[in-house]
This record gives C-alpha cells, structure tokens and sequence, in this order.
C-alpha cells in the first residue's frame, strides 16, 4: 500500500461582513482617523516643503542664482506630487465614507481578505478549495462558505 499524498496549500478567503450599527460605527472611526491621519501628513508635507525652500535659499549667497531657482521648482514639484497623492488618498477615502453611511443595515460587504492553509490531495476539486468566504457579524464567524 501507498501513503496517500496530501499537500498544504496557501489560499486567500474573503472576509464578508454583515452591516450593522457597530460594525457602521467603527468602519466610520477608521475611515475618520484615516482621513484626519492624511490631514496631518498633508500639513507636515507642506511645512516641511517649505522649510526646505528657505533652506536651500538661505544656504546661497544669491538666492536669485538660477541654480537656486532650479533646485526650488524641483522642490516645490516634489511637494505638489506628494500633496496630489495625499489628495486623491483623501478623496478615495471620503468616498468609502459616503459609501458607508449609504450600506443598509443586515446587508452583506466584503470587508478583505485572509490568508489560510488547507490540505490538497489527489482527487480535490482544486477551485472549490480555493473559493472560500467567511462571514462575520460584529467579529463573530457566522458561515464558511464555499463561493
């Protein structure tokens, strides 16, 4: 007789949430310490971007050298970049806000993904072991589904 070979596999299962007031109350806490969270890197963004501009034109003899200018604009283009990504974070988060406050009650999200292992041998269906979700009521697995 031969042992019969099992494999451990990784696999992602998605996590689906039931929507009800304490779950709403604490997606809109995260979704609000995000949002103020990029509030302040913006702040810092700029104050840093600035203390660097009047760095690099204290540290010339003739702030209106060209080459100080140069190195300012490049600056100050680093900055812009950085505040447009911190804008559209902002953005994309005030939207999953919106989105949250609209979900209704007993309603069914996905809310992410997790990583488990499941064992694999000759025979499985390999896309049933893979399609796997779990849902969750205020933290509490309430079914394990195959999708």
């Amino acid at each position: 007789m031969t042992a019969e070979k099992i494999l451990s596999i990784k696999r992602s299962i998605t996590v689906r949430a039931v929507v009800t007031p304490a779950w709403k109350e604490e997606a809109e806490r995260e979704l609000s310490n995000a949002i103020s969270t990029t509030d302040k890197q913006l702040a810092q963004l700029e104050q840093e971007g600035q203390q660097v501009v009047e760095d690099v034109r204290n540290q010339s003899s003739n702030p209106l050298d060209p080459r100080v200018q140069e190195q300012v604009a490049q600056v100050q283009q680093q900055v812009a970049a950085k505040r447009a990504e911190f804008e559209e974070q902002k953005r994309n988060l005030l939207q999953q806000q919106a989105q949250v406050r609209e979900l209704e009650m007993e309603q069914v999200v996905e809310q992410g993904q997790i990583e488990s292992f499941c064992e694999l041998k000759v025979g499985d269906n390999l896309v049933e072991k893979m399609q796997v979700a779990v849902v969750v009521r205020d933290g509490v697995v309430k079914a394990i589904e195959q999708e």
